[in-house]
C-alpha cells in the first residue's frame, strides 16, 4: 500500500489533498481520492457507500465528514454499513479531516467520505 494522501486544507467547496485541489465532496479509499456526489447530509443514502462496501477489505470502518456541523447520518446509511460489517464514525468535516490524517498516518485501514464545506 502506498503512503496515504494527507488532507492539507478544506473550504470554498472543496479540499486540498496531497497537494491537489479537489472540488466538491470526496471519497478516500485504498489511499486514492475520488469525487463523491453527495453535497449535503440530506442527500446521503446507502448507494453512496456501495464502492466502500464492495471493497470492504480495504477499510475497517468509514469516517464520515457530515459538513459544517456534526449530524447523525440517515438511519438507512447506518444500517447498510452495519449490515456490511463496517463501522461508522461521523463528525463535522473539519474534525473528520484531522482524524483521517492521524489514523491514516498510523496505517489504519479506513475510508473517508467527506462532504465539502
Amino acid at each position: 500500500m502506498r503512503q496515504p494522501p494527507g488532507v492539507e486544507g478544506l473550504g470554498s467547496g472543496g479540499f486540498r489533498i496531497g497537494g491537489v485541489r479537489h472540488e466538491g465532496s470526496v471519497l478516500i479509499l485504498d489511499d486514492r481520492v475520488r469525487p463523491w456526489s453527495p453535497r449535503s447530509l440530506g442527500e446521503l443514502g446507502p448507494e453512496h457507500f456501495a464502492e466502500i462496501v464492495a471493497e470492504r477489505a480495504s477499510a475497517e470502518f468509514v469516517l464520515l465528514g457530515t459538513g459544517a456541523s456534526q449530524s447523525l447520518p440517515p438511519r438507512a446509511v447506518r444500517q447498510a454499513l452495519q449490515a456490511a460489517g463496517l463501522g461508522l464514525e461521523f463528525m463535522d468535516t473539519a474534525a473528520a479531516c484531522r482524524l483521517y490524517n492521524y489514523l491514516a498516518g498510523e496505517g489504519r485501514r479506513l475510508a473517508a467520505a467527506l462532504i465539502a464545506v
